[in-house]
């Protein structure tokens, strides 16, 4: 039986499914965070947040960009799950004030005093864990339940991030909670639609060798791997940490050899997801070789391996799909998408290297630069997309 994508009402289309207003709002925010992190970096301005330039920096990214993103995921994928019509209108709404509400109150944090502006940014995870779980429950979709975990992991990093800004001044520990809560995100999510996806498109347009589906091997990577991070969260410094990490990068290495990428490179919205995991594994051999030469290797590498590389391109690619699919167009990408998606593996690359080399202030400039463009630009290729109705002559694609 064919899924019912929307309930009649009289809210506006971008009130119709949760990708719509979070991919766009979340799109916008993430280039404009960069653009105004810059001239922040420099102190040429400044915010009025209790948190320092970095934090503000750091948690915006991760807790606002981030946590729209996955949110918009998440709305859109439950349907699909349950079979269950998405959340929309009102209570769609009320989730999008409330994610705004978070930011402004970040912001504004030093003036309306830290609490509020923890209890008001934390209020939306809390909230979207809340549905999520309502939605997965009542379709009785047990076996994804689990998804919610690190997106629960992700709440608490949140919650104590504030804390651990407040009492300490600088954040640390509940940076790394939070940023390795969302890798496993990815490595759950990425692990079954990257091979579904490829799968798909090889067996349309490329018969032969095929990706190995979902199986044990990645389930126990998917363990591992997180060991491995809550280890990087509390004692980022010891020698096991780093030791399991490698491991755990060697591990998510095999998983991504073995779904076939090498034979997509003809289809840039397949290949992206392919190029974007590929960021999971060096970002935990960089972390784990900044635990033995933190002097060679510095850990900011790792980081921003993690962030630039597989969330922001991952969500871009994941974006980008699930828009078209959801939307009702041709699952295929315009030569201004490829533009997006290389811009923003080239930002990371970059932002890589600036990491090794600090003092060459152009490649963190230029990271950013390519930052501001791939964000800009799905805004600008897919805005329209995500405010008008669906076109209605194609099937709804199983985009996300």
């Amino acid at each position: 039986m064919a899924i019912p994508r929307t309930r009649p009402g009289a809210h506006p289309t971008i009130l119709s499914n949760g990708f719509r207003p979070f991919f766009l709002l979340g799109s916008l925010f993430g280039g404009g965070a960069i653009l105004f992190w810059l001239p922040l970096y420099d102190g040429k301005l400044e915010t009025f947040s209790a948190f320092s330039a970095v934090d503000w920096h750091v948690h915006e990214l991760l807790f606002g960009y981030l946590a729209a993103v996955v949110t918009g995921f998440l709305l859109t994928a439950i349907p699909n799950w349950t079979g269950r019509l998405p959340l929309q209108g009102l209570p769609l709404l009320a989730l999008v004030v409330l994610w705004s509400a978070g930011r402004l109150a970040v912001f504004f944090s030093a003036e309306t005093g830290w609490l509020l502006g923890a209890v008001v940014d934390c209020a939306f995870l809390l909230a979207v864990v809340i549905a999520a779980a309502v939605e997965i429950v009542a379709g009785r979709n047990w076996r994804n339940l689990k998804v919610l975990l690190p997106v629960t992991v992700l709440l608490a990093a949140n919650v104590m991030f504030h804390a651990e800004a407040h009492t300490q001044g600088v954040t640390d520990t509940s940076r790394r909670l939070g940023l390795g809560a969302a890798i496993v995100l990815v490595m759950i999510i990425g692990g079954r639609i990257i091979p579904s996806f490829t799968r798909n498109w090889l067996v349309r347009e490329r018969p032969g060798r095929l990706p190995v589906p979902f199986g044990r091997f990645d389930t126990a990577t998917i363990l591992f791997s997180a060991f491995g991070l809550l280890g990087w969260t509390f004692y980022h410094d010891h020698a096991v940490t780093g030791s399991i990490l490698i491991a755990a990068a060697i591990l998510n290495a095999i998983r991504l050899a073995r779904w076939a990428g090498d034979r997509t490179l003809r289809d840039p919205l397949v290949l992206i997801l392919h190029a974007s995991f590929a960021f999971v594994p060096i970002g935990l051999f960089l972390a784990g070789l900044a635990t033995f030469v933190p002097e060679e290797v510095p850990a900011a590498a790792g980081i921003h391996a993690f962030g630039v590389g597989a969330l922001a391109s991952m969500t871009l690619a994941v974006m980008s799909r699930a828009t078209l699919g959801h939307t009702g167009r041709e699952l295929r990408a315009t030569i201004g998408t490829c533009v997006v998606f290389a811009a923003i593996l080239l930002a990371a690359m970059l932002r890589i290297l600036a990491a090794f080399a600090p003092a060459v202030a152009t490649l963190l400039h230029m990271a950013a630069a390519l930052w501001i463009i791939a964000f800009i630009g799905y805004a600008v290729l897919f805005g329209r997309m995500l405010v008008m109705p669906r076109l209605q002559a194609r099937r709804p694609a199983n985009a996300a």
